[in-house]
């Protein structure tokens, strides 16, 4: 039986191996296992081919699709996805194919079959998993994770187009040193649905060799941001005698002006060109900041995975330390330091964090008991952070404009309403916000696939 171990955080959940059987087929000779987790009773599978020890195991995690796997729908490309992915492990002679059961991207066969059904009505498939009130995706990798670890792996190259799968895994303690692509030609039954997960669920993917909105693009295309991030460097550079850091605000909103739908969900709107964009930005500044409600809703990692790169010191504004012990913030290669007020630290809540690898730093509270914001820049000035980027939530953002603490922004527009929780929420009424006024000046703008992306200095 395995353990999921992450840094400092205790065992969370088990998966226990109960049988190993040889299974020969077409493409050569693997072992199937069986595993049972623990929580949930579910049953695994992983089916491997060679020894799946030490590093760089090529790894495809492939969630059941009865309909696509078994029955060869055109709907999706799951069975195509499967059967390539064999293929790829046995031509190499070494990998595995973790096969999990989370059938419809979690919400099960009956209710996938629904989807389907509201999908001939005209929804994506992200609308209609919303519809039935689930969310676009409610799949979970601790057992792949934990099956990884039970095979011995120590790192893996991953055959996926989904980068939630990578981040998944390196939240959970398992590097992934490249990922695959498991591209797949459309047909009129699936291309709407690859379409869908191109642009609303970040999937890197190309359709019929045409560039969609996901993130693959040409070369120049995709670094078009390049020299705006180097003049940003420089520009951080120039500051880096002073006794606060320089402070760059980055989010993605829809055309108006929304960050998600509602109010502590999570929705992702920004395709994956922008998202490696977003990490190149992390990798150039020395600290990185969300508030608690980002924690939350997301629990975010605010690692650098898509590009070259050290991530950032992670910061949480938590101003009554309601920070989770268990959050992926804290789990991380630097845990995260917390800054919090004279109330919120001295309660037990404290000392959990602080055994759970926090560091946790007393700021004075303003006048709604929230941490001082004004105080914070020369808190972390003096803990040697040179360059802050702050990447949410809506009043952590208006916050930071509000007081006049942020240097630039840059921010990604995705082509999407969304009708949802605006960037700007300001604590004090929208007057006190009004009589800030900041603007961008100097802007440049970059186009990502179907995002338009401003950088700017903020007067």
């Amino acid at each position: 039986m395995t353990l999921l171990k992450t840094q400092n955080a205790k065992p969370k959940t088990a998966v226990r191996r109960t049988v190993t059987a040889r299974i020969p087929t077409a493409d050569g000779v693997f072992c199937l296992h069986h595993f049972r987790s623990e929580w949930d009773e579910k049953n695994c599978l992983a089916l491997v081919m060679g020894d799946a020890h030490g590093e760089g195991l090529l790894v495809r995690i492939h969630s059941e699709c009865f309909t696509g796997d078994v029955l060869g729908s055109q709907r999706c490309d799951c069975g195509e996805q499967l059967t390539q992915a064999m293929q790829a492990i046995a031509a190499e002679g070494r990998g595995a194919l973790i096969y999990l059961r989370q059938e419809g991207r979690g919400i099960g066969l009956e209710e996938k079959l629904r989807a389907y059904n509201l999908q001939d009505e005209g929804y994506d498939t992200v609308d209609a998993n919303l519809l039935l009130g689930h969310q676009a995706d409610e799949r979970d990798y601790t057992a792949a994770a934990l099956i990884l670890q039970e095979l011995g792996a120590r790192s893996v190259r991953l055959l996926t187009n989904n980068p939630a799968k990578i981040e998944g895994l390196a939240a959970l303690g398992i590097e992934v040193r490249e990922r695959i692509p498991l591209q797949m030609p459309s047909n009129p039954e699936s291309r709407a649905y690859l379409e869908a997960k191109a642009a609303r669920m970040r999937h890197i993917i190309q359709l019929n060799g045409r560039s969609q909105p996901d993130g693959q693009l040409g070369p120049d295309q995709a670094q078009g941001y390049r020299p705006h991030l180097e003049e940003l460097k420089a520009r951080m550079e120039g500051r880096s005698d002073a006794c606060a850091p320089f402070v760059t605000l980055s989010y993605a909103q829809s055309l108006d002006g929304s960050l998600t739908t509602r109010q502590g969900a999570s929705y992702p709107i920004s395709a994956p060109a922008s998202l490696t964009m977003t990490h190149s930005l992390r990798a150039a500044h020395s600290a990185i900041l969300v508030g608690i409600g980002t924690v939350l809703a997301d629990d975010p990692a605010l690692t650098v995975r898509l590009t070259s790169g050290n991530s950032p010191q992670p910061v949480i504004l938590d101003s009554h330390l309601r920070t989770p012990p268990d959050a992926s913030l804290l789990c991380n290669e630097r845990p995260a330091w917390i800054a919090s007020t004279p109330a919120g630290a001295q309660s037990s809540r404290r000392r959990r964090l602080e055994r759970a690898g926090a560091r946790i730093f007393t700021l004075p509270a303003d006048e709604a008991g929230r941490v001082d914001l004004a105080a914070l820049p020369g808190c972390l000035g003096a803990e040697g952070v040179a360059s802050l980027m702050v990447e949410g939530g809506a009043r952590v953002l208006t916050s930071f404009l509000e007081k006049g603490l942020a240097d630039y922004a840059v921010i990604t527009i995705a082509p999407v309403f969304l009708g949802g929780y605006g960037v700007i929420q300001p604590a004090q009424g929208q007057d006190a916000f009004r009589s800030v006024t900041p603007r961008l000046r100097n802007v440049q703008q970059v186009q990502l696939a179907g995002d338009t992306v401003l950088w700017g200095e903020i007067a």
